[in-house]
């Protein structure tokens, strides 16, 4: 028996939920056999009502007799109860243990604070989320203030499709998706005029809409009928506040008010997110509603494994004969709680599934913290996955595919087999192998991971390439510390934490700061995200990005020539918006045509996408009309996210087909 993913209210439940006849009139813990926490709450299998947080709450009469009546809709559904003898909610305010309401009395009182432009923390379904009014710019501000979350976007709950369509363009797919019962948060762009604080998302055009998930989040909205701006209930990176007590001492400096429960979570899940490109959906974040849904692999694993994915955006991958659990998004491994988290949650995958690894497979990069995580496991290792391998790897293997494809990976960057960084590649790979055919002109990045949030800096390694081309980079440097640019200088000079990257992931910022859109960036891929709503749908003709054919066989594209052309044209006046969409036809154009003579060459006419860069919608529709007029057939990722959500699902498929091969020797 398999663990179900949590489930959104059904129907039937919201129907009795608003009846005031009903017994469970206003109650927000209402479930049945279909819909209702699953993954959230339980503790071991075979899944049974003792074996979950519900547990703790003995069934009262009547719902003890719903539970073992055979036909009865919540007949031995785990998270059965009623007002009687279920869970609570209370509402407390921050400093004070006392408790001011409690039912649905506490939903109101909640709803009334939203409105005067209170801070609300909330216990959902996967932990805690932060609430504030999302048409009230003041109070958004200040969340984002309390937080220190800079200019990081936020997901926005409305009360009903009708509100979703007020604030934002929904054609048929986007609608299909919002109104699916996994309840993800949908990517959409902003109506104008929409009165969403401009602090939701600044500098952005796109919006991530939700629709309520769980009955208490269908209460609250039924009082505030207003859309609040929600996000994760974490200090920084930190993973997501779980229990009360810790809410209470955690988030009592960002929230003014907490809306608690007294029904434990025992797993952490953010919500999905995901976007509409072209007619279908792409995921940005694979999470709620979908975890921990089974995937297939392509080939058979001899023995039991586990995938310990990358160090930033960890999933993990736990997998048994051609079945393949691939977690909720664990977060970057970088401190102390975070690695926790991801042992605990694999701890649960191994218990809930009952498989026992043998085998561990890692990234190439040795030193990866996650790597570290899973040291003192005692497993034997498989070879090491080269990153961008695995990227390639997850789409053709969730495709069925185990043939030769031609693999064009864009990302931040991964270790590559040279060394250096890689994040632009066209590789022609199978399971077992790939080679590397195409790549980005190598470029100096001074201070290593402080350039992915100093655009700036990525604009002087390119610079250093062609210093005669300073000129057209002179926005790149404006403001910036006069004391920090010959510092970075003497970095690249004398090769002081400077890495070598080929990253398509930092031609995007290298771009920004040449066109004067971001210097600095507060998050990740904040430059390549407004780069993006710049260039919106704008018709735009390439600028120059020529290729060149090395010795060793390889394709180089060479990025100067295009930030040249990009500086040169905004000195002269041209609109940056246009530019920013010259810049996205520049990328697709060139690429396309280096993926069409590899894909002549080979006779492969399969062409898998993949890596965080192409959660750029403008840039995969570009690359996929470009390569389809070519009678090529691109596969885009649709099961799993193009970005490192997927990453520990390719090392998966890589290390089952290896064990296979070698099975078969």
């Amino acid at each position: 028996m398999t663990v179900s993913p949590d489930l959104s209210l059904c129907g039937e439940c919201s129907r009795e939920l608003f009846d005031a006849s009903n017994r469970r009139f206003r109650y927000p813990f209402i479930a049945c056999k279909e819909c209702g926490p699953r993954f959230a709450i339980v503790q071991a299998m075979p899944l049974a009502r003792e074996r979950t947080t519900m547990g703790a709450f003995e069934q009262c009469h009547d719902c003890r007799y719903e539970f073992r009546d055979p036909d009865d809709r919540r007949h031995r559904a785990v998270a059965n109860s009623c007002p009687v003898c279920g869970p609570h909610v209370r509402y407390q305010l921050v400093g004070d243990k006392r408790t001011v309401a409690r039912g649905v009395e506490a939903i109101r009182y909640a709803a009334r604070d939203l409105l005067r432009g209170r801070i609300i923390a909330f216990r959902g379904l996967g932990g805690f989320e932060l609430a504030v009014d999302a048409m009230n710019d003041e109070a958004v501000q200040q969340l984002r203030d309390r937080k220190a979350r800079d200019a990081r976007p936020f997901a926005v709950m409305v009360h009903a499709l009708s509100d979703a369509r007020k604030l934002a363009e929904l054609g048929p797919e986007a609608e299909r998706c919002l109104t699916l019962r996994e309840r993800p948060s949908v990517l959409l762009e902003r109506r104008a005029g929409s009165g969403l604080a401009p602090s939701v998302a600044p500098g952005l055009t796109r919006v991530a809409l939700y629709l309520p998930f769980t009955p208490l989040q269908v209460l609250l909205m039924e009082f505030v009928k207003r859309p609040i701006a929600t996000t994760g209930g974490r200090l920084g990176d930190e993973p997501v506040v779980t229990s009360k007590a810790e809410a209470v001492r955690r988030l009592g400096t960002i929230a003014d008010r907490f809306l608690l429960h007294d029904r434990e979570t025992v797993t952490r899940c953010d919500g999905s997110l995901l976007q509409v490109v072209g007619d279908a959906p792409v995921f940005h974040r694979r999470a709620r509603g979908y975890v921990p849904l089974p995937t297939t692999l392509p080939v058979r694993t001899p023995r039991p494994l586990v995938a310990i994915g990358p160090q930033n955006g960890n999933t993990f991958t736990l997998a048994s004969d051609r079945t393949a659990y691939v977690s909720q998004p664990i977060g970057d491994l970088r401190n102390l709680e975070t690695i926790a988290r991801f042992q605990e949650s694999l701890e649960t995958f191994r218990r809930l599934f009952a498989i026992e690894p043998e085998v561990v497979v890692q990234d190439l990069y040795s030193g990866s913290v996650s790597a570290g995580a899973l040291g003192q496991m005692g497993l034997e290792a498989a070879p090491a996955v080269q990153h961008h391998h695995a990227h390639v790897s997850a789409v053709a293997a969730e495709y069925g595919y185990t043939e030769r494809v031609v693999g064009v990976a864009f990302d931040g960057g991964g270790v590559g087999q040279d060394g250096s960084v890689w994040g632009a590649e066209i590789l022609v790979a199978d399971l077992c192998e790939y080679d590397r055919r195409a790549t980005l002109r190598p470029a100096p990045l001074p201070g290593g991971d402080v350039a992915a949030r100093q655009p700036w800096r990525v604009a002087l390694g390119y610079l250093s390439l062609e210093p005669d081309a300073a000129r057209a980079f002179d926005s790149a440097f404006e403001g910036v510390d006069a004391s920090e640019l010959p510092l970075a200088q003497r970095q690249i000079d004398h090769g002081i934490d400077t890495p070598i990257v080929s990253s398509m992931g930092r031609l995007f910022d290298a771009a920004a700061a040449v066109l004067g859109v971001r210097r600095v960036s507060h998050y990740e891929a904040q430059a390549a995200m407004e780069l993006e709503a710049l260039a919106g749908n704008r018709e735009a003709e390439p600028l120059p990005f020529p290729a060149i054919q090395k010795d060793n066989d390889i394709v180089m594209l060479d990025p100067i020539p295009l930030l040249v052309a990009l500086g040169e044209r905004r000195a002269a006046g041209d609109d940056v918006g246009d530019l920013a969409a010259r810049l996205h036809e520049s990328i697709a154009s060139a690429y396309a045509d280096v993926i069409r003579q590899i894909a002549d060459r080979t006779g492969i006419a399969k062409i898998v996408l993949g890596g965080g860069v192409f959660m750029n919608a403008r840039l995969l529709t570009s690359i996929v009309r470009r390569l389809e007029v070519h009678i090529l057939e691109p596969l885009v990722p649709r099961q799993l996210p193009p970005n490192n959500g997927a990453v520990s699902y390719g090392q998966a498929a890589i290390a089952a087909a290896i064990l296979a091969r070698d099975l078969a020797a």
